[in-house]
C-alpha cells in the first residue's frame, strides 16, 4: 500500500469507534432481528474474508476500498487473515457466480457491495445456509445479511440538494434544473434521490429527471443531451448529478451545447471531480471518508468470522426490505467545495496538492490558493 493510503487509513483508524451515530440513522425495532453473531464455530486469526465489489469504472473501489479493507483485516488478525477478492464489473449475474465460488471455497465471512441489491438476495441466502455470515458494504443488499455499513445516503442527497440551492441563489426561480439520479438497481440511488427531492421540491422547477443506467458517464451524457434538446439550453440553470462520474459526462454535454457557468453537483470526491471543482466546471462533490467505512466493514467481518458479537461495533440498526434490525454503522459525509479541499481530501491524505494541481490545473489551483 502506498504512503498516501497508509496516511488515510491511520488518520481515521483511531476515530472509527468514536464516531457518534445517533443522528445518522434510525433504529427500527419491529420484525425479526438479524443474527449478529454469524457462524456457529469460533475461529482464531487464521480466517478467510471474501470481498466482492461491484465495478471498477468508479475509481474508489480499486483505489480506496479494496486496499483499505485488506490492510485492516491484516491488522485485526495479526497478519494471518486472508482477503479473497473479486470484482463483478457491473454484472449482477457475475457477482452471483462469484458468491457461489466463495461459498465453494469455504470463506469464513463475506463482504458484499451488491451490483443489484435484489438480485443478490438468493446468493446471500446460499452463503448463510452454508454458515457464512454476510456484511453488506456501501449498498444495503437484500437477503439475510448480518451487518451493514455505509454512509447516510439520504443525508448525501440532502447535502447535494442544499449545495445546489445555495449555488443557484435567486436563479432557482428563473429556470429549470435537470436531475441525473443513479441506477435504479442500486438502493443507494433511491435514497440519494429521496434526500435530494426533500430539499429541492418546491424550491426549484425540475425540468427533466433520469435514472441513469449502471451509473455510466456515457449514459448520463446521452440523457443530458436529451434534456438540453427538450428544455432548451437557455432554460437550464443547474444540474443535480448523483455522482462525479456522471457529472463528467454531463459537463461534456453542457460544453458541447455552449452552456457554461451553471452549478453541477457530484459525489465520491474522485480526483477528476475535485479537479473540476478547482476549475469551476463542477460546483461540489460529497466527500465520503472511505477509510472509516472500510475499517468498519473489516471490523464487522473479522468479528463475525470469529463468532463474536457486533455490539461494540454497531450501535445502530436499519431495516432492509427482507431483514429487520440489521446491526449497522452509518458514516457521516461532508459537502466538498473549492473552499474546503484543503481541510478534507488533502488533510485526510486522499490526494496531495501535486496530484490535484498537476499539469493544466496548476493555474486554477494557484488562484484557489492550493499550492
Amino acid at each position: 500500500m502506498n504512503t498516501r493510503m497508509r496516511r488515510a487509513a491511520v488518520a481515521v483508524a483511531a476515530g472509527v469507534m468514536a464516531v457518534s451515530l445517533a443522528a445518522c440513522g434510525s433504529a427500527k425495532e419491529s420484525g425479526d432481528n438479524a443474527d449478529s453473531t454469524g457462524g456457529s464455530a469460533k475461529k482464531g486469526d487464521d480466517i478467510k474474508v471474501g470481498l466482492l465489489l461491484p465495478e471498477n469504472a468508479t475509481a474508489r473501489y480499486e483505489k480506496f476500498d479494496r486496499p483499505l479493507i485488506e490492510k485492516k483485516v491484516k491488522e485485526l488478525t495479526n497478519g494471518k487473515g486472508e482477503v479473497v477478492y473479486a470484482n463483478a464489473k457491473q454484472d449482477a449475474s457475475t457477482q452471483n457466480q462469484q458468491v457461489d465460488t466463495m461459498v465453494t471455497n469455504k470463506v469464513d465471512v463475506l463482504i458484499v457491495d451488491a451490483v443489484d441489491s435484489k438480485a443478490i438476495a438468493g446468493s446471500v441466502k446460499k452463503a448463510k445456509d452454508a454458515g457464512i455470515p454476510v456484511v453488506a458494504y456501501d449498498r444495503l443488499a437484500e437477503g439475510p445479511i448480518d451487518a451493514y455499513t455505509s454512509f447516510d445516503n439520504e443525508t448525501v442527497g440532502k447535502t447535494q440538494g442544499e449545495a445546489l440551492l445555495k449555488a443557484l441563489g435567486d436563479k432557482a426561480k428563473d429556470g429549470q434544473i435537470v436531475m441525473m439520479n443513479g441506477s435504479s438497481t442500486d438502493p443507494n440511488a433511491a435514497q440519494f434521490k429521496k434526500g435530494a427531492h426533500s430539499v429541492l421540491d418546491g424550491k426549484v422547477k425540475i425540468g427533466r429527471e433520469y435514472d441513469t443506467k449502471e451509473w455510466k458517464p456515457e449514459n448520463a451524457n446521452a440523457n443530458m443531451e436529451g434534456a438540453i434538446s427538450a428544455l432548451g439550453k437557455d432554460k437550464i440553470v443547474g444540474v443535480y448529478s448523483a455522482n462525479d462520474g456522471m457529472a463528467g459526462g454531463i459537463i461534456t454535454a453542457l460544453k458541447a451545447a455552449g452552456i457554461a457557468d451553471i452549478p453541477v453537483t457530484g459525489q465520491d470526491a474522485e480526483l477528476a471531480g475535485v479537479q473540476r471543482i478547482v476549475t469551476g466546471e463542477q460546483y461540489m462533490s460529497v466527500y465520503k471518508p472511505y477509510p472509516q467505512e472500510a475499517d468498519v466493514a473489516a471490523e464487522m467481518a473479522v468479528a463475525l468470522a470469529q463468532g463474536k458479537s457486533l455490539d461494540s461495533i454497531a450501535k445502530d440498526k436499519v431495516d432492509s426490505p427482507t431483514t429487520k434490525a440489521i446491526p449497522s454503522v452509518l458514516v457521516p459525509v461532508v459537502s466538498l467545495t473549492k473552499d474546503n479541499i484543503k481541510d478534507t481530501v488533502i488533510k485526510d491524505g486522499i490526494y496531495t496538492v501535486n496530484e490535484i494541481c498537476a499539469g493544466k490545473f496548476k493555474a486554477a489551483c494557484d488562484k484557489a490558493g492550493l499550492n
